[in-house]
């Protein structure tokens, strides 16, 4: 087990009772670590996630070490929920100096690994400063400069005094990717010498609602990071209603509201007239993704193994999922941010082959997700998924033999879960009819 905050050689690390809930079983047996110490790998973890983190701090902290901190931000802005209205924001910021883009790009992460992707995260430093989420209509200097940051084009070089140094609680969502240590900021000087066109204008666009404004960025290619970003610090929207949104409701939202615009067009097209399937593995998860011919709807699905991040006690592989119809949904996802960042991938696939089509997302989690990195897991990766050669299938019965050898879950569990891929099996088309021949 790691040591102890009196024990670590990491100044103003955290404690490993704060990280308790991330390893399975040590709430219950409080012995498990002092057993395991990395070694044995009690918890069921491939790593050990408490070692994880501490590999990764180990770099950072002692670079940061007192209140004055000098460095690159990628650039990054995060936003937190907690106190809502008044949350805490503040810039990402890396001891690193040069070109640090690729530690807040999450477009950039597929092919890496969780180590890979927890040092790029663990390695930024959060500036906070408490703000009123009003207050991007009229910010202070402070503020101010904290949102030219998230328009920013390239990386940023920065100046920051912190009111104490900053301590090393990693901070882990599921839907932002984590963030390393935090303090709150005394001043800062945030030297931006390019913005992003695209996102400055929007910003200038007092009379954009925040949809156009998103929209229309999406549009000309800004990255979906990017417009979640400028959307959280408050940046778009008409002027006297901005204001700052929490980073994971942004990302959220932005999904949402970008998947809703293509889905308005992929209903027009023409419908998709074979069974396409695509499959990708990465991170320890597996993924498979089913085009079937027909209108549109939409459903996605996950199962998470036992000692798993989200199952880490259950001794029973859990699933759970979430369906629309042609016209969508009007209430929110149960499963959360992953049902809207599938959607936004898939949405993109359809608009891209110029079809509509039932889609069917399943996604099987195995003990090698140690930590929640945050919903662009599942954009990024089915994007991924969604540009490889597809297999074509001619039947269901075909379609039912590759779900069985792709993942590890037994089939029936799967249909059963599922409610498109029902209705797939017991309904016919119209055009079935037409095609069958008189008796």
């Amino acid at each position: 087990m790691a040591p102890s905050a009196a024990e670590s050689p990491i100044p103003g690390l955290a404690p490993v009772e704060d990280l308790a809930w991330t390893v399975p079983g040590l709430k219950d047996d409080p012995t498990l670590c002092l057993r395991c110490r990395s070694a044995q790998l009690l918890c069921g973890k491939p790593v050990c996630p408490i070692l994880l983190k501490y590999r990764a701090f180990s770099r950072t902290l002692p670079m940061v070490g007192g209140t004055e901190f000098e460095g690159s931000s990628p650039p990054g802005v995060f936003v937190g929920r907690f106190g809502y209205p008044r949350v805490a924001i503040g810039p990402l910021l890396s001891p690193d100096h040069g070109s640090t883009e690729l530690f807040d790009t999450p477009e950039e992460w597929v092919g890496r690994t969780v180590e890979e992707v927890v040092s790029f995260r663990t390695g930024l430093v959060r500036g906070t400063m408490r703000v009123d989420v009003h207050d991007a209509e009229k910010p202070t200097r402070l503020l101010e400069e904290v949102q030219i940051l998230g328009l920013a084009s390239e990386s940023v070089e920065s100046e920051v005094r912190f009111r104490r140094p900053p301590k090393g609680r990693i901070a882990l969502s599921d839907s932002a990717p984590p963030f390393g240590p935090s303090a709150p900021i005394e001043t800062v000087r945030l030297d931006v010498r390019r913005v992003d066109p695209r996102l400055e204008r929007l910003a200038s666009d007092v009379h954009a609602n925040a949809r156009v404004a998103v929209t229309e960025l999406y549009g000309r290619g800004v990255r979906v990071s990017r417009i979640q970003r400028a959307f959280s610090a408050g940046t778009l929207g008409r002027g006297g209603r901005r204001k700052l949104v929490p980073t994971r409701w942004s990302i959220t939202a932005v999904d949402d509201l970008l998947s809703k615009q293509n889905l308005g067009k992929v209903r027009d097209l023409p419908q998709l007239s074979e069974i396409l399937v695509h499959r990708y593995t990465a991170l320890d998860n597996r993924w498979l993704v089913v085009l079937l011919p027909g209108a549109y709807r939409y459903e996605s699905i996950e199962a998470w193994y036992p000692n798993t991040l989200w199952n880490p006690t259950s001794g029973e592989i859990v699933m759970m999922g979430d369906h629309e119809g042609h016209d969508g949904r009007t209430t929110y996802a149960s499963i959360g941010g992953c049902y809207y960042a599938a959607r936004l991938a898939t949405s993109e696939a359809l608009l891209e082959r110029r079809r509509q089509a039932g889609v069917v997302v399943l996604r099987e989690v195995h003990p090698g997700e140690i930590l929640p990195l945050g919903v662009w897991n599942v954009r990024e990766h089915l994007r991924a998924a969604l540009r490889t050669p597809p297999v074509r299938v001619s039947t269901i019965g075909a379609l039912n033999e590759l779900l069985a050898s792709t993942f590890a879950i037994p089939l029936v569990r799967w249909l059963r879960a599922s409610a498109v891929l029902h209705d797939a099996r017991t309904q016919r088309r119209l055009d079935a009819w037409a095609e069958t021949p008189p008796a």
